[in-house]
């Protein structure tokens, strides 16, 4: 499904990603670990279009398309979804028009009639239960006056309207008590299927207790630089990443 080779990236002349490279499967969940600054938010930036980073070496093909090739716009209708680490409020838009229009706008890019009113309301319902969102949250403007929980199951309420091929969830854990980050791993456990894929970026073991990864990667210094199981998320939250940097440099 993605597969990205050999991947250079830069932000205001600074190299971030510094020869990546990382293969995704349909129906698989990958974790992505690793300290602050080693490059977790870059990735997810360049894959989805951010116009802030400039690739400079590499290439990422989803599902055989030259992802460079394509405006940030066309990335999300070809199904690649980021949940946000500081979703943004949207004062006046409703979260109503804002899921028909993003829905619709899929539809348009694939050549598909508009979604029907009935239809909408039924897939929204059904989404709704699905992801535990309360309907007054439904029916307010986008995040506005949510707490950082809301925001962050509203963005999990969001894939599951978009059903896109490859999620990314950049640290949705980040902020979140217990019982949010269970109804947030729970929905993201539900929307898992043979067809998508799914990459979560964290910082700590505790939201992989409950999302199962089939692959754990620890980024540091811009690359990939070791691969495992969940084990491999367990050592990390018991040792730290000192013992990462030292197996590096030596």
């Amino acid at each position: 499904m993605l597969v990205i080779k050999n991947l250079h990236a830069n932000i205001d002349g600074k190299e971030i990603l510094k020869g990546l490279s990382l293969t995704i499967n349909k129906g698989e969940i990958h974790a992505i670990m690793g300290p602050n600054g080693s490059g977790k938010s870059t990735l997810s930036s360049v894959i989805t279009g951010h116009p802030a980073f400039e690739v400079t070496h590499g290439t990422i093909e989803f599902n055989g398309t030259d992802l460079l090739e394509l405006a940030p716009e066309e990335r999300a209708n070809e199904g690649i979804f980021l949940s946000f680490q500081y979703p943004v409020e949207i004062p006046g838009v409703s979260m109503v028009n804002f899921m028909r229009s993003a829905i619709n706008e899929q539809r348009k890019y694939r050549n598909e009639p508009a979604i029907s009113a009935t239809d909408f309301l039924r897939l929204m319902r059904e989404k709704k239960e699905l992801v535990e969102m309360d309907s007054k949250l439904t029916n307010r403007a986008v995040n506005e006056g949510f707490s950082g929980g809301e925001k962050k199951k509203n963005e999990i309420f969001q894939m599951a309207m978009l059903e896109p091929k490859l999620a990314i969830l950049d640290e949705t854990d980040s902020g979140l008590d217990i019982d949010a980050l269970r109804i947030v791993a729970n929905g993201v456990n539900k929307l898992k299927s043979p067809e998508n894929a799914t990459v979560v970026i964290t910082h700590y073991q505790r939201l992989l207790d409950y999302i199962t990864p089939d692959f754990v990667h620890v980024l540091y210094d811009g690359k990939i630089v070791k691969s495992g199981g969940k084990e491999l998320a367990l050592e990390l939250e018991a040792r730290g990443y000192d013992w990462i940097k030292q197996e590096v440099e030596a």
